[in-house]
């Protein structure tokens, strides 16, 4: 039976908890609306003040079937459900929701106080995309809702993709680089490449640190010029016979490394902070100087053992690295390995072997 102690599931959320370490505002196409669907009206209610307080929209359910019901109204790119609850428990509601919502993707989140490798395996037959053990930290818990997000925002772009013409541009009109429109359209591809002839390849996501005091500190002109910088000093880190990058919003951005392992990966994002920490970049605010936190993964097509990776897998193995990365304080790159069978959600793979100081 679920436990009903709940006066510490949540206490780094409670008093001195920390609001500096919330994520800024989001840009109003990255918005997400998050269920949060428990029994207890005090983890719902901590969940939400969370959630709020990092810029998430919010809606509450007291059981599966309220979900359900807010769920056929309300459209929620993401379902953070408690397992145990009386009438229908959450591995009934991922269910119910996987065969009733197949024109849009919702990342389901399950809660549980459950971590064993059986219980895992149920959540994942389900349809379950991750999980988080209760009682985990607050810093674990928005870390996995933000991947939540990503996957999602990713998934809208890829959606939004294929309803093009194809006589928009595809590069980032700020940067010059490509844009999330190009990443959606030729990631897919490479990864078949890689699949189809047996070759590595890499994806590293990073992400300005930063970003947000810079454009407070020296204006949006500024900050402008420092993603400019940004994609000029990567274009110089990778091959410009076959590497590229993307913009994929704000101050985040893909780099993708075909015919490259984890440890050619390690080497370009090595060179690419260190490049931007050797200089500042000169704008008309004044010398800004900036780090950059990475995440980076890779898919080895011959030493896959559970089945072809699929684009989700990379994109949430490259997230778990950034925000493992994030977690450091920063301007540190972190890789994750990918898993065909997501068995890379237990929490205990959150972490990497691969880590670079």
């Amino acid at each position: 039976m679920q436990s009903n102690n709940h006066a510490g599931k949540f206490a780094r959320g409670g008093p001195g908890f920390d609001d500096a370490a919330l994520p800024g505002p989001r840009e109003a196409h990255e918005r997400c609306r998050i269920l949060v669907v428990d029994d207890d009206a005090l983890v719902r209610a901590r969940l939400a003040a969370l959630l709020r307080a990092s810029q998430f929209e919010v809606e509450s359910a007291d059981s599966a079937e309220d979900a359900l019901r807010i769920m056929a109204t309300t459209r929620c790119q993401v379902l953070l459900t408690d397992w145990l609850m009386p009438d229908m428990d959450g591995l009934s509601l991922c269910r119910n929701v996987r065969a009733n919502s197949s024109d849009r993707y919702v990342y389901v989140l399950m809660l549980t106080i459950r971590s064993g490798r059986e219980d895992l395996l149920a959540g994942l037959a389900a349809g379950a995309d991750d999980y988080v053990v209760k009682g985990a930290p607050v810093e674990e818990i928005l870390a996995r809702v933000e991947v939540a997000r990503r996957i999602t925002h990713f998934g809208q772009a890829l959606r939004s993709s294929k309803h093009e013409n194809g006589r928009d541009s595809l590069i980032d009109p700020l940067t010059g680089a490509h844009n999330m429109r190009y990443l959606m359209k030729y990631l897919p591809r490479e990864l078949e490449r890689s699949r189809r002839y047996g070759h590595p390849l890499a994806v590293l996501s990073c992400d300005v640190d930063g970003f947000k005091q810079i454009n407070d500190r020296y204006g949006r002109d500024a900050g402008n010029e420092s993603l400019r910088a940004f994609v000029a000093c990567a274009e110089s880190c990778i091959r410009k016979d076959c590497d590229w990058l993307a913009r994929v919003s704000g101050d985040e951005f893909m780099i993708v490394l075909p015919e490259t392992k984890v440890h050619g990966a390690k080497r370009v994002a090595q060179r690419l902070r260190e490049a931007l920490a050797s200089f500042p970049v000169v704008t008309k605010a004044g010398p800004v100087a900036f780090t950059v936190s990475v995440g980076m993964t890779a898919v080895e097509p011959k030493h896959e053992r559970d089945g072809a990776s699929k684009l989700e897998d990379v994109l949430r193995a490259a997230d778990r690295g950034l925000y493992a990365s994030k977690r450091r304080g920063g301007d540190h790159a972190t890789a994750a390995t990918v898993s065909g069978t997501r068995a890379a959600a237990r929490g205990a793979q959150t972490g990497s072997k691969y880590d670079i100081h």
